[in-house]
């Protein structure tokens, strides 16, 4: 139930920091983001089937996609500057605030991996946003920033508190719709801005790179076993690195390491275009899998010693 104190100590610092005028402005978030609050609380208590979880997922979802009209309208200059039809505008960004929402759910499998992996996505996006002048959102991602350090004391391992879905659904639903707008903002500033990143998707590739990375790779691993994408296993990322005999929390700062490798790269090359951002993510990706792979084998060759 650590979701439940995150949301309260969100909501109060909020109460505290943003204008009524703020609140309006934002009253389609607010709804969307208590909406999956309330999905995540109900499946803490009383389970949820993972179609169930699924299914209810669309309700703030659609709050966000047909009346804050939070969309994905183009291909952002991946494949030049064409823009979709409204139909499918809104069927991908349903199906990308649905995937990068369950993205971040499917990591919360370590103590502490979530909030730390959360507050590093959230700071990056709060910062941004505070410096193009979106301040509403940023004191959003900022007091979110806030309640994870709180959680995060609790919930280091050996943990005393857990995020549950109340929390994962709900900050994975946040990052989900910060991810959207930083593409959308970022790619609607004057070229030649300083705060303008040449790769829009690219960068948000880059910034949600843990989540990203660790649902697509168990995704092709089911598909090439012929399994279903949606089979439950011990195939993440995470679950890699405690087979290696890691602890909980070294786990989580070579994970750490990784987002804020990537962070830093999106950074650096900035002025760089998407096809330059997402091969090198790729590539380095590869190579995390390859190594972890290699790793793998000779612990189990050496008898699990390390």
């Amino acid at each position: 139930m650590g979701g439940l104190s995150i949301f309260l100590g969100v909501i109060v610092t909020l109460l505290m920091c943003l204008s009524f005028e703020e609140w309006v402005d934002l009253k389609y978030f607010f709804i969307a983001l208590a909406l999956m609050f309330i999905i995540g609380l109900r499946d803490d208590i009383l389970a949820l089937t993972a179609k169930q979880k699924l299914y209810s997922q669309f309700l703030p979802v659609l709050v966000l996609v047909v009346l804050d009209k939070m969309l994905l309208q183009s291909t952002y200059g991946l494949t030049g500057d064409f823009t979709f039809l409204e139909i499918i505008s809104i069927g991908l960004t349903v199906f990308t605030f649905l995937i990068l929402t369950n993205s971040y759910n499917l990591i919360d499998g370590l103590d502490g991996l979530a909030g730390t992996i959360g507050f590093l996505i959230l700071l990056f996006l709060g910062v941004w946003f505070y410096q193009v002048g979106i301040v509403s959102i940023s004191l959003v991602a900022f007091t979110f920033c806030g309640s994870l350090v709180a959680f995060l004391y609790f919930n280091w391992q050996p943990s005393k508190i857990f995020m549950g879905d109340t929390g994962a659904l709900m900050i994975g639903l946040l990052i989900s719709y910060l991810s959207i707008k930083f593409i959308n903002t970022n790619y609607l500033l004057p070229d030649g801005h300083e705060l303008k990143f040449t790769s829009s998707v690219g960068t948000a590739i880059c910034i949600l790179i843990v989540p990203v990375f660790d649902t697509s790779r168990v995704i092709i691993l089911r598909l090439r076993r012929l399994q279903s994408p949606f089979k439950a296993d011990k195939n993440h990322v995470h679950h890699q690195f405690i087979n290696l005999g890691f602890s909980h929390a070294k786990s989580v700062l070579f994970i750490s390491s990784i987002s804020i490798f990537f962070m830093a790269i999106a950074l650096l090359l900035r002025r760089q275009g998407d096809w330059v951002i997402i091969g090198i993510a790729l590539v380095v990706c590869l190579g995390i899998n390859y190594a972890l792979k290699k790793a793998q084998q000779n612990h189990i060759t050496h008898g699990g010693k390390n």
